[in-house]
């Protein structure tokens, strides 16, 4: 893996997958993994799998552990006149593993980040506050990851005073959540930081 984004996820598949896209004649799957929080909340999260990696039939409905990065592109037009961010796990390791050793769902990232939006810094009616990051994870061949980021408490209000392209490294997990967009559900993914550290350049 890139040691600049790093993703590890232990879950269920879900029973079923679709066909993404097919590279230099190497098929590409999105299966959803379902990662259960100890608040009790199941976040659904996007996985891309070769098909050169495993059969997807012999892991699809069982609990499995993905290690790979957390990657980004921009759609095609859609309905609205816009190109959206779509989110989701490439995997690079899957491995089927026994409920009796791994009873515990595990949600883990780590990207090494810069930051390319001024932070968006609010207070929820709790008067929690938030901020919503956009960091740019570089990857090989001069492309980069856009990777949608939510701090909370002093982090978020360190965040919000953070000039573009500060350099950070975070910590957190993937989650997913549902909103209602031209009367359609959809989904949005985004890493909830619970660690941040700033690198001196």
């Amino acid at each position: 893996m890139d040691k600049n984004n790093q993703v590890i996820l232990r879950g269920t598949f879900e029973e079923s997958k679709e066909f993404d896209h097919k590279y230099y004649g190497e098929k590409f799957y999105r299966i959803f993994l379902n990662v259960l929080r100890t608040s009790g909340t199941i976040d659904r999260i996007p996985v891309l799998v070769s098909e050169r990696l495993v059969d997807l039939k012999a892991y699809m409905g069982k609990r499995v552990q993905v290690k790979g990065e957390f990657r980004s592109y921009r759609s095609k037009m859609e309905a609205d006149g816009k190109r959206h961010l779509k989110l989701f796990v490439f995997a690079q390791e899957i491995e089927d593993v026994q409920e009796e050793l791994y009873d515990d769902d595990v949600n883990e990232v780590i990207l090494d980040a810069y930051t390319c939006k001024d932070a968006i810094y609010r207070t929820t009616p709790l008067d929690r506050e938030i901020a919503d990051m956009l960091l740019a994870v570089n990857r090989k061949f001069s492309k980069s990851d856009y990777i949608p980021c939510i701090a909370w408490g002093r982090t978020a209000k360190a965040a919000s005073h953070f000039p573009i392209g500060t350099h950070v490294v975070v910590g957190g997990r993937i989650q997913s959540r549902e909103y209602q967009k031209l009367g359609e559900t959809r989904e949005a993914y985004e890493v909830s930081i619970s660690q941040l550290k700033v690198v001196e350049e």
